[in-house]
């Protein structure tokens, strides 16, 4: 589970000639980053109900990242309908995901007047280019 690895061991699986991980997988990892970011931001603006939104969204997020490894593993053992659909529906969940994120972030970032500020828009870029990458795999894999 790529969940279970470093981060150095991400990037170097990442960099490997494998099909998985690949895009997908970091695209998700990406959008979990933006989500701890705008849990560090909630967290100064004192929001807990976003705090708890941005954990639910990066916890998911991390889940999507191995749900596309998975996915794309599978649809290329087996070129079935099932995997081709599950290749689209995974980015298109991070992407929901990354969407969220990024409006959410939004809402943090208009609560702050630290330089904590800084973090929330961080963390809303962050969500908006996983949003576009994921929904451009999906584009892809259609």
């Amino acid at each position: 589970m790529l969940s279970e690895q470093s981060v150095g061991e991400f990037l170097a699986a990442l960099g490997e000639r494998t099909p998985a991980p690949a895009s997908g997988s970091a695209t998700a990892l990406t959008g979990a980053l933006a989500a701890a970011l705008v849990e560090l931001a909630a967290r100064f603006a004192r929001d807990e109900p976003a705090v708890a939104r941005a954990k639910a969204l990066g916890s998911r997020l991390v889940e999507l990242a191995d749900e596309d490894a998975a996915a794309y593993t599978a649809f290329l053992a087996e070129r079935s309908d099932a995997h081709r659909a599950a290749i689209v529906r995974v980015p298109e969940e991070i992407a929901a995901c990354a969407d969220s994120l990024a409006e959410l972030a939004g809402a943090v970032r208009a609560q702050l007047k630290t330089s904590v500020a800084g973090d929330a828009e961080a963390a809303g870029e962050l969500a908006r280019a996983a949003s576009r990458v994921a929904r451009r795999l999906a584009e892809l894999n259609a």
